[in-house]
């Protein structure tokens, strides 16, 4: 060792040395000695902002945990966030994805986004509404109803199934969003399963026939019935229930009661496989999953259905056990989904 680097060393200690190494990298935007405040969790929904905030907000003050949320846009329900996380999985951000529907995260599970995590909080929750491995767990759900405007037709002349949409006696007077994202992309993927392909494509070409209105998200088809353009639409219990809550002329029913079953699809969480915050991330799933944020979506104005039998629910919110439910293999409409995807692409936007 040379005179100078050995006076170097006695005047810098190591301490200052490493300090002085960190300042440099970061003063060129590298990261190797940047690191993640600790006390947060980072999640992407795609439940609307308005309804996932304010469980957000409670997680926060019961936890003392930040929470950094990333919403999803109503055009592009779920789709945008899973591609997001797709494209992030070599370089994760975010801790939990708590999906407004469940096939996606299923999906997510198949390409290895997720890591499993059994919560506790799940133990009541039905084994119908859970990976058995624990790499996503449902939670209030919503239903595809029939939003109804009770103005145009008496309660007695309302549609009570799909078939509806394609019927005569409806031409041009029922709505539909445009099946390519979130829960009206997935009950045309259950179509597909519960009816087949034969079926379920002769009903497309029916509603086309028919003049059923293909428009840009449910809320849209809730707001063309209240509004008296149609007289009834396919929707999410949620967005109906907003209708009627702002005092719209709707009325909301539940599909094929004595015929199939309605669909239901639950919200879903799971723990993103290399989360920057794990235990910060099973925290926030736990919370999600407990019988406090059912209720509270419950009587909340989106008026999600409880999944585990004996959650407080207001009277307008019926149970699983009051509903007739469509029996779908939720696991099985994930494997299909990019080949019948690209039917929907195919009929709904090329033809």
């Amino acid at each position: 060792m040379n005179e100078t680097s050995a006076t170097w060393k006695r005047i810098v200690p190591v301490r200052a040395l490493r300090w002085l190494f960190c300042i440099f990298l970061i003063a060129f935007h590298l990261p190797a000695c940047q690191q993640r405040p600790q006390n947060e969790v980072v999640v992407y929904t795609s439940l609307d902002q308005i309804f996932s905030e304010p469980v957000f907000k409670n997680f926060e003050e019961h936890t003392a945990i930040k929470v950094k949320a990333l919403y999803d846009t109503e055009t592009s329900k779920t789709v945008g966030l899973v591609n997001r996380l797709i494209a992030e999985k070599e370089h994760p951000q975010a801790d939990v994805f708590w999906n407004s529907e469940i096939v996606r995260t299923i999906l997510l599970k198949k390409k290895g986004i997720l890591q499993p995590y059994v919560s506790p909080s799940a133990a009541a929750i039905p084994p119908h509404f859970k990976d058995a491995a624990g790499y996503w767990t449902g939670f209030a759900a919503r239903a595809r109803v029939l939003v109804v405007n009770r103005n145009l037709l008496p309660e007695g002349d309302y549609p009570r199934s799909l078939q509806a949409l394609v019927a005569p006696r409806w031409k041009g007077r029922a709505g539909m969003a445009l099946p390519l994202f979130g829960t009206t992309n997935t009950h045309m993927l259950a179509l597909y399963q519960l009816w087949g392909p034969q079926k379920t494509e002769a009903f497309f070409e029916q509603g086309r026939a028919n003049q059923v209105q293909v428009l840009l998200s449910n809320s849209v088809v809730r707001d063309r019935v209240a509004d008296g353009v149609l007289a009834f639409g396919l929707t999410d219990s949620d967005d109906a229930y907003v209708g009627k809550r702002r005092g719209k002329p709707v009325d909301m029913v539940y599909p094929d009661q004595d015929n199939g079953g309605t669909l239901l699809i639950p919200n879903t969480v799971g723990l993103l496989a290399g989360a920057p915050h794990p235990e910060n991330g099973k925290k926030l799933i736990d919370y999600l999953l407990s019988e406090k944020v059912e209720e509270t979506l419950a009587f909340g104005d989106s008026m999600q259905i409880p999944l585990r039998p004996g959650v407080k629910r207001p009277a307008h919110c019926p149970s699983v056990e009051q509903l007739t439910i469509a029996a779908v293999d939720y696991d099985a409409l994930a494997n299909n989904i990019e080949e019948y995807s690209e039917r929907l692409r195919t009929i709904f936007l090329h033809k």
